[in-house]
């Protein structure tokens, strides 16, 4: 007997999906020759494959008897894996960004700040005068310290000592790595990957380390997102206030809530989209008129920085009146554009925006209008633990 025919082949259905998440001429585009230019020439540090680091034994019974950190989830996990995605690109690749005129703007306003009210606060203390240490005074915490951007300012501001904590992981291994790789870099550092808005310091850093108070606590450009709850802002506020000495001082950028509660009040009655924003920065609402204190949600993209991401708005007078309850009271607080209105004539800090090429020997800036625009959706902070 035969063997019964085959049935036929099933009709070949086209790919077509109904949901994409990016259009379909996205999809395998061509790079461009200076892309390809560049990547063929690139060496930065994002590009290698990042070896696990044993985590150092610690002599604490309760750290040894602590359950492993869970995976983050929701808005959290939505914050650490953007930034834990994104490459340490090398020098001469940060130089490419399409923003790079915004970034030397932002670190110069950090500069200022670091320059103003960290300096003095590093250097009341007598400084030690021999051995390794010498001529170096203070201990520092950067909280949200991300990718280690900072650490050539800290360097500059001849700190002793350098605690560097963020909830990103894989950038926090890259802070590490751009401290070993900094030649100038001659001070002690420590890196730990904490969620500093739901841990105590004391989880990732041991009391020995603790045990000297810090001088400066920094938070650049991260305190918002501990806003999404009483509870993490308070969290944060402890672990500011809890290790630094009185006299101390707390310095930080934030985007600034007034302005961006005007832009939303600006859009019409009518519109149902609650976006406004320009070609470097977008900011989403997600609803016009519910405003609560804390948890107060808005998309926020950023060009060449920050993709779409979760952010909290921070009610300025609400955060005094937090802050003072952990005995921290405010002593500077400017929109970036009066920093540099305040500065820009400054003997140290004008010379310093050339030098940052924020502007070049003829006074011309470097950013373009929608640059300006997104510059001047922030606030610097200044701080005094009484």
């Amino acid at each position: 007997m035969q063997p019964p025919p085959l049935p036929p082949p099933p009709a070949t259905i086209p790919y077509n999906p109904r949901k994409r998440v990016t259009p379909a001429q996205s999809i395998l585009k061509p790079m461009s020759q200076a892309e390809m230019a560049m990547y063929k020439q690139y060496h930065g540090k994002g590009t290698s494959r990042l070896t696990k680091r044993k985590r150092e034994r610690s002599n604490d019974a309760d750290d040894r008897d602590r359950p492993p950190a869970k995976k983050a989830t929701g808005d959290v996990g939505v914050v650490i894996d953007h930034y834990n995605s994104r490459p340490e690109v090398g020098v001469v690749q940060r130089l490419d960004s399409p923003i790079i005129g915004l970034k030397n703007f932002n670190n110069w306003v950090k500069s200022v700040l670091i320059s103003r009210f960290a300096h003095p606060a590093l250097h009341q203390k007598p400084q030690q005068s021999s051995g390794p240490g010498r001529g170096q005074a203070g201990k520092v915490l950067d909280m949200g310290c991300g990718k280690g951007g900072d650490l050539s300012k800290w360097a500059k501001a001849k700190v002793r000592e350098y605690i560097g904590a963020d909830i990103a992981s894989i950038s926090i291994e890259q802070a590490r790595q751009r401290w070993e790789s900094q030649r100038s870099a001659r001070f002690s550092a420590t890196f730990a990957a904490l969620d500093c808005y739901t841990q105590p310091l004391s989880q990732a850093f041991s009391l020995d380390l603790l045990r000297q108070p810090f001088d400066v606590v920094s938070m650049q450009f991260c305190m918002h997102y501990a806003f999404e709850t009483e509870q993490k802002a308070r969290c944060m506020l402890d672990n500011v206030s809890r290790w630094l000495r009185r006299g101390g001082v707390f310095i930080g950028t934030i985007p600034n809530a007034e302005q961006l509660l005007q832009n939303l009040d600006d859009l019409p009655p009518s519109a149902e989209d609650l976006t406004f924003g320009n070609s470097v920065y977008k900011i989403r609402f997600e609803d016009r008129k519910r405003r609560p204190v804390f948890g107060h949600k808005y998309w926020f993209f950023l060009q060449d920085a920050v993709e779409d991401v979760p952010e909290y708005i921070v009610h300025w007078d609400h955060f005094v009146q937090l802050a003072s309850e952990y005995n921290l009271y405010p002593v500077y607080k400017e929109e970036f554009h009066h920093v540099f209105e305040e500065h820009q004539e400054h003997p140290e800090f004008g010379p310093l925006m050339v030098r940052m090429k924020v502007v070049d020997a003829n006074g011309e800036s470097s950013m373009d209008e929608d640059q300006w625009e997104a510059a001047n959706i922030y606030i610097a902070f200044a701080f005094e633990k009484r």
